[in-house]
């Protein structure tokens, strides 16, 4: 007789690989890309030079970062027939759209088929650049406007803001947005980057890898954590309601949502970055009071941070995205935007050590039994 297996439901603490791109510390609440710290990160860089440094290795020399901006911005470009395939279902939900969309690339580029090493850097870079574009194509198609086109004098966040809105946003509003994103841009082994790892593991190419990311990315229980917010932000209202609302929820043993996390038992690193970031936008747009409720719910849940209840990233983006007067449908495809090179990198990783991705289940079934035929059933 053997020992039963031990089943890690979920994959939980099971290590598949190694990986030199990030480093998650859940206890102390510490984040690290490629060795650099997220404050350092949020802090000095933006969103051009992490990608570069998550998907090339190290940060880039000024010489390397104008090639790197070169080779985004060249790629702002969509063929004709994306624009006619977002026509075709603009009533769709954004990430269907945006992952039928990035799947029709597939067929319509005949480089992205390359699925050597370089050839899928190269198809990275350009998906990277190319995921903003659908998004803001389908919000103006949908909308009733024609898409606008990208304003190369604009860095990647910036550019977003513009091609969603028609007008280019302020320096603060700009920055904060290039903060979302580099907070966004990796974070280990999630479900839509391991998703996107098995698909390479099957020697898929990268826009393969890059549709089963953002499909996996589009359920509730990933990437719906800052719509989730804004709903509870909109259901609270003013914030001398915050307090009650916490109340009512640990009363009959609710979640709060926007606080714990999977991998943090202390407050996530990333955060605090957004926070001070909320605050100033929404004085800069008239709309000071959704960051009041944001704190106040912050002050109420203060009781339970030893428990690890501390507030995750996604508490403050979903009330950036307001103030942008962004619609809620749109939240997961932001985080999209911002995750693009850390699944690029990942799929480059599995690439270069690749083997195929299979485990095992523990059958309960039935045990082993005759055939009946049909009539004897």
């Amino acid at each position: 007789m053997t020992d039963a297996p031990k089943i890690n439901r979920g994959l939980m603490g099971v290590y598949f690989d190694r990986s030199a791109v990030s480093d998650i510390d859940g206890a102390a609440g510490k984040l690290f890309y490629r060795g650099y710290s997220i404050d350092d990160l949020a802090t000095h860089g933006t969103f051009e030079e992490i990608a570069y440094l998550l998907i090339m290795g190290e940060l880039p020399t000024e010489d390397e970062l104008a090639r790197f901006d070169a080779e985004l911005k060249a790629a702002r470009t969509l063929p004709d027939q994306v624009y006619d395939i977002i026509r075709a279902c603009k009533d769709g939900h954004p990430m269907n759209v945006l992952r039928t969309a990035a799947s029709a690339l597939a067929a319509l580029e005949p480089e992205s088929s390359d699925s050597s090493e370089e050839g899928m850097r190269k198809n990275g870079i350009r998906l990277t650049a190319q995921v903003p574009m659908i998004i803001a194509a389908h919000h103006a198609i949908r909308s009733g406007r024609e898409p606008v086109a990208p304003d190369m004098s604009l860095g990647h966040a910036a550019n977003w803001l513009w091609m969603l809105k028609g007008e280019k946003p302020s320096e603060d509003a700009a920055r904060l947005a290039d903060i979302d994103l580099i907070l966004h841009a990796e974070h280990g082994s999630n479900a839509s980057t391991f998703a996107a790892r098995v698909t390479v593991g099957t020697e898929a190419d990268m826009h393969g890898a890059i549709t089963t990311a953002l499909a996996t990315l589009a359920g509730p229980a990933h990437g719906g954590a800052a719509e989730d917010v804004m709903k509870m932000v909109e259901e609270i209202g003013s914030p001398e309601n915050a307090a009650q609302y916490v109340k009512d929820k640990r009363k009959n043993r609710e979640p709060v949502t926007g606080f714990g996390h999977r991998v943090y038992r202390a407050e996530d690193p990333r955060a605090r970055h957004m926070r001070e970031g909320v605050r100033k936008l929404g004085e800069e747009m008239g709309e000071p009071k959704w960051y009041e409720i944001l704190q106040g719910v912050v002050d109420a849940m203060k009781p339970y941070a030893r428990h690890g209840l501390n507030v995750n990233v996604d508490f403050y983006s979903g009330v950036v995205y307001q103030l942008h007067g962004i619609p809620m449908d749109l939240y997961v495809p932001i985080f999209a935007i911002g995750r693009m090179p850390g699944w690029v990198i990942q799929c480059l990783e599995q690439k270069r050590g690749n083997i195929l991705i299979r485990p095992l289940t523990v059958y309960n079934g039935p045990e082993p039994r005759e055939w009946i035929a049909l009539s004897d059933r």
